[in-house]
């Protein structure tokens, strides 16, 4: 009778829990994960707790949405997030009660929080401007909703933030019976401060587009004007809030404040290009490809290894860029799993405060070829993630060392490497890559290498 769509990227540690409370709902009669490529134990532990996977074709949460929408056999649909446990008891009970007794065809949550800054900065202004009829709903943003198969056939689903409130206008255009339910609390995580600019530019986007398409009479200049007065109001209580705050600005090394990394540039001047290449190909586990590397290093005094650092170009801004992040009181340093000896030495061209990296042991001043991975690499029982070695808990043991909450955090980063600092830190700039899945869980993407972009957010 009701289909539960859970749209989800890396969401393992509670997506069994959030299936389990959907089918313990009498009408739920099938849950739909849709994966948006996954690198946890998502996919199986879903799959375990009674769910069909299936892998969304285009990432982005209003793709999945879309597509769960397409796969689904019952004619009710419900939306949950799979990173929220516990939900209030009623949930789906009260989301799909309206619509099983036929007296509305879309439902959306409302729950006992504050609404967000966006919401009544922007969102709920520009409705009242553009479509005053649905300028009352507490929580426009709110993405957790029921309706009918039959109206969000006809939904056009962003693929940004304006997703929820673009599925609220559509609806009301349909002259969908619309309707707003409280469901009681849920600790649903804010948007970090620096996210917030971003999300109030697509949410006006999406507003203004379907107002827009509506050809609406009652839009007038005046009108947008104030609209503009209100983005200058929301950017004022954004920068409002970080006077006094403490921030940090964290770089990945080779490939971001480099323009090449250490090691392959190393391979290539002393010539163990095939060794390396074969090392990354036979092996997987991290661990012992990082010591199985530092053995190439066997024999290289320091001043040959600091050599082969200053060989590498930097990013041309990045030393003018540190030094104004510091002025705006941000503790600015490098995560690597480089050498200390190396970004150490790159830390101190660049005037940063800090480097985090893998040990690389000298005697006499020649590498012995030996390695020791730090503590804080390793995952304990404060990591927020499941990986045994990840970039993330330096990021936490940096940020506890500084008394800075890691919302507090901007990390920028290339590779695959970076994907879970990124994700994690307050704001996640991906640098130059052309990893598919780091641009999408990126909050920022910059594509040429210079970081001046950052202090536009910064």
């Amino acid at each position: 009778m009701v289909t539960v769509i859970i749209p989800v990227l890396n969401e393992a540690e509670t997506i069994e829990q959030v299936i389990k409370f959907a089918l313990s709902n009498e009408h739920v009669t099938e849950v739909l994960v849709v994966d948006d490529k996954s690198l946890d134990a998502t996919v199986s532990k879903a799959a375990t707790a009674g769910a069909k996977v299936i892998t969304s074709t285009k990432l982005g949460k209003g793709a999945s949405m879309k597509e769960g929408m397409l796969c689904a056999s019952n004619d009710i649909l419900i939306f949950l997030d799979g990173d929220i446990d516990p939900y209030p008891p009623y949930t789906i009970r009260d989301l799909t009660a309206p619509i099983i007794n036929n007296t509305h065809d879309f439902v959306k949550a409302t729950f006992g929080r504050n609404a967000g800054r966006v919401t009544e900065l922007v969102a709920k202004p520009l409705l009242n401007i553009l479509f005053p009829d649905l300028s009352d709903f507490e929580q426009p943003l709110s993405g957790m909703i029921a309706g009918r198969k039959s109206f969000f056939e006809k939904i056009d689903f962003y693929d940004d933030y304006g997703v929820d409130i673009g599925i609220l206008i559509d609806m009301y255009l349909q002259k969908a019976r619309i309707t707003e339910v409280n469901i009681g609390y849920i600790d649903n995580k804010s948007k970090p401060w620096q996210a917030l600019g971003k999300m109030s530019k697509e949410v006006s986007r999406a507003i203004i587009q379907k107002a827009m398409q509506q050809n609406k009479p009652n839009v007038t200049l005046e009108e947008l004007q104030s609209y503009s007065e209100i983005r200058d109001q929301m950017d004022f209580a954004i920068r409002e809030s970080l006077i006094g705050l403490e921030k940090m600005a964290i770089f990945d090394m080779d490939n971001t404040i480099l323009r090449g990394r250490f090691i392959d540039t190393c391979s290539r001047i002393y010539g163990f290009e095939k060794e390396l290449y074969s090392i990354r190909a036979s092996e997987k586990d991290t661990v012992i490809v990082t010591k199985n590397i530092a053995r190439m290093l066997k024999g290289l005094d320091l001043s040959q290894i600091l050599a082969v650092a200053d060989s590498i170009p930097l990013v041309e801004d990045v030393i003018y860029v540190v030094s104004e992040l510091k002025k705006r009181g941000y503790v600015v340093g490098i995560i690597s799993d480089s050498y200390d000896v190396v970004t150490n030495h790159i830390k101190t061209k660049i005037g940063a405060d800090f480097s985090l990296s893998n040990e690389l042991e000298f005697s006499k001043s020649v590498a012995t070829g030996e390695v020791k991975i730090p503590s804080f690499f390793f995952n304990n029982e404060a990591s927020v993630c499941k990986h045994t070695l990840c970039k993330t808990n330096a990021v936490q043991h940096i940020m506890k060392h500084y008394k800075i909450n890691i919302n507090n955090a901007i990390a920028v980063g290339d590779s695959e490497n970076d994907l879970c600092m990124i994700k994690h830190v307050g704001v996640g700039v991906s640098f130059c890559s052309s990893n598919e899945l780091m641009n999408y869980v990126a909050d920022r993407q910059i594509t040429v290498p210079a970081f001046e972009e950052i202090l536009e957010f910064a």
